[in-house]
């Protein structure tokens, strides 16, 4: 009966507890409603209704709504298109993530050399690209590219580098990679961040031994660096390949998806369908590749959170260690 009795107070001091936090943190509730409520009628709504137009057979311009099911998933399993796209979006991520992540991290190397002066200047000119609109860097990034009176060409032909114009933009072969190199460098101020994070974790002590041993710089970093940034290079890796899977604005401002298809990642593939199709839009196949397309983003972002998982315990046993 007491046994009973001490449950019952136990219980109801927990229930006042967990009231007494609630209304401790009212003002922290309050303050996140407006960005819940912005991120449930901007994210989680689209999700959902993509989910549900998915299974119809829609144009989204008149009220005519035919249920097919697993019509439009199927379709996409058989499209030629779809899978050219497909295809594209992954060899370009391929290429230009490792590109990017190896160039981010020689550049963090360097600016986190404590002997290097004016560091905050150069972070700075690394970072500026991230914080500019890449709608606004595809179009000037386009008209320095342009074969006829841009710079980059201009130089090329000053220097002797080329005998006539390249057509970065509208040759097929060279389009995408184009691109690509342009993503590279908007983005790569990011990754250099991210290293940062990294490598700033790494004990100072274990380099100031490093020193006094004599250990070489290519030593210090192969034995002491890298293995102790690993768990956060999967973060990282991670991060940026699923940041390369959502390159839309840069090719829709650059190409377009083209030439004759050849830049078109599946971003642009599903906008084609949906908005800008010759013939009557299809916004039911058109929301199923999204979905489609948003699963395998999904399964690298699970990734991502185990790999996040991983690397809080290293840095906590790290923590502890020291």
């Amino acid at each position: 009966m007491m046994q009973t009795a001490r449950l019952g107070r136990t219980g109801g001091q927990d229930a006042g507890s967990l009231r007494q936090r609630l209304w401790h943190a009212r003002w922290s509730y309050l303050f996140m409603l407006p960005a819940l409520v912005l991120g449930a009628l901007f994210t989680f709504y689209p999700m959902v209704a993509s989910w549900y137009i998915s299974f119809l057979d829609w144009s989204g311009l008149d009220s005519d709504r035919r249920w097919v099911g697993l019509a439009n998933y199927r379709e996409a399993l058989g499209d030629a298109a779809f899978w050219d796209a497909f295809g594209r979006t992954f060899a370009f991520t391929l290429v230009a993530v490792p590109v990017m992540l190896v160039l981010a991290l020689l550049a963090a190397l360097a600016l986190n050399d404590q002997a290097l002066r004016m560091r905050a200047v150069f972070r700075t000119m690394f970072f500026l690209p991230v914080v500019t609109t890449t709608a606004i860097v595809g179009v000037v990034m386009s008209l320095i590219m342009n074969p006829f009176d841009g710079p980059l060409n201009s130089a090329l032909l000053t220097i002797g580098i080329v005998d006539a114009p390249i057509d970065f933009l509208g040759d097929p072969n060279l389009a995408l990679w184009s691109v690509a190199g342009v993503f590279v460098w908007k983005w790569m101020g990011m990754s250099m961040i991210y290293w940062l994070v990294a490598l700033q974790t790494v004990p100072e002590q274990l380099y100031e031994a490093a020193r006094v041993d004599g250990a070489s710089r290519w030593r210090t970093h192969r034995h002491i660096t890298v293995p102790l940034i690993t768990p956060f290079a999967i973060i990282i890796i991670l991060v940026t390949f699923v940041g390369a899977l959502q390159t839309f604005p840069l090719v829709q401002a650059m190409t377009q998806g083209g030439p004759a298809f050849s830049s078109e990642l599946v971003e642009v593939y599903i906008y084609r369908l949906a908005f800008a199709a010759d013939s009557t839009p299809r916004l039911g196949y058109a929301s199923a590749v999204a979905v489609f397309f948003g699963l395998t983003v999904l399964v690298l972002t699970l990734a991502q959170a185990w790999g996040i998982r991983r690397a809080g315990a290293f840095k906590r046993d790290i923590g502890g260690a020291s």
